[in-house]
């Protein structure tokens, strides 16, 4: 088995010519393991090295500047999380890597802010890196609409209409983290990971790799497969919401990382999740569920499963 590179020149617009075609494609993988790649996907290489470098900067800034930052200061996890403030598998020891995180800048007075749901509110910048803000939001707009543009191809891919999740997507829990991985410990066990073995929670996540790989994949017969990176490519993989969405026919598959780099360099990547709207509903899509029979999941918000799933990870960890 293999992880397929998925090319979506002339399909990045509705009625695209390829939509199709790329759809067919898109549900193959979907079926398989869940994972793909995309190439020709519009973001610059410009703009994914600029990215690179900040994350690069984020993380070589003093400690104390991190640690007054961190994200367990902010109602959103929003901010520097240190080494080992995570662990993604249970069974495992904490991951060994340190990040930041961020979101979409929603106003003080939207409701959903108002509310106190997870993932919407502010970010915390640090003074030293005044360009940060305006980067990072240019950077999420940009895979936002890449990300619902990927939606819409699911849904051709399921049978449905290319909008058909359009609607879910009205204010999306949106968050991009900045990861550095340290060099793997000398003599360390068989259950240290820079992170361990987990599914991703939302319905999309667009990963964005350095050059020296790590990432690797579950296969359905239990082997991994190394996921290494393809240059001007994400990679890409669904969350746990599309299961729910299509009755446990595309897959969510674990995945884990670990740093084996034998210079003793730091891997970088940036993860961008995609979740719909905190109060979108999952369940089985139309198509999906034969008459007469009982879905795999409840019907749950997106918010809902979310807050769920940071709760099992967090009080988890150790």
């Amino acid at each position: 088995m293999h992880i397929p590179i998925i090319d979506l020149s002339d399909a990045l617009a509705s009625g695209d010519a390829r939509s199709h075609y790329v759809a067919v494609q898109l549900r193959e993988a979907a079926m398989a393991t869940g994972f793909f790649y995309i190439q020709n996907h519009g973001i610059s290489a410009d703009m994914l090295a600029r990215q690179f470098e900040l994350t690069r900067a984020l993380m070589g800034l003093p400690l104390a500047t991190r640690q007054a930052l961190s994200a367990s200061n902010s109602k959103t996890m929003r901010g520097f999380m240190a080494l080992g403030a995570q662990t993604l598998d249970d069974t495992a020891n904490a991951d060994l890597n340190e990040c930041f995180y961020c979101g979409m800048a929603y106003l003080a007075d939207h409701p959903y802010v108002l509310a106190g749901y997870q993932t919407y509110g502010g970010n915390q910048w640090p003074a030293e890196l005044p360009h940060a803000a305006a980067q990072c939001e240019a950077y999420i707009q940009a895979l936002l609409g890449l990300s619902r543009r990927l939606m819409q191809l699911l849904a051709l891919s399921l049978g449905l209409p290319e909008a058909y999740f359009d609607a879910t997507s009205q204010s999306p829990m949106v968050t991009l983290r900045m990861l550095s991985y340290p060099p793997h410990p000398s003599g360390a066990d068989e259950r240290t990971f820079g992170a361990g073995a987990h599914t991703d929670w939302g319905a999309l996540t667009l990963l964005a790799q350095d050059g020296h790989g790590g990432l690797e994949v579950a296969l359905p017969d239990r082997s991994w497969l190394a996921a290494p990176p393809v240059p001007g490519a994400f990679i890409v993989n669904l969350g746990d919401m599309m299961p729910r969405w299509t009755n446990g026919l595309y897959r969510s598959s674990l995945h884990r990382v670990r740093n084996t780099l034998s210079n003793g360099a730091a891997r970088y990547s940036i993860p961008f999740f995609y979740e719909p709207d905190y109060m979108a509903c999952i369940e089985a899509v139309p198509g999906t569920l034969a008459a007469g029979d009982k879905p795999l999941f409840e019907p749950c918000t997106a918010g809902e499963h979310l807050k769920q799933m940071y709760q099992k990870t967090y009080s988890s960890s150790k």
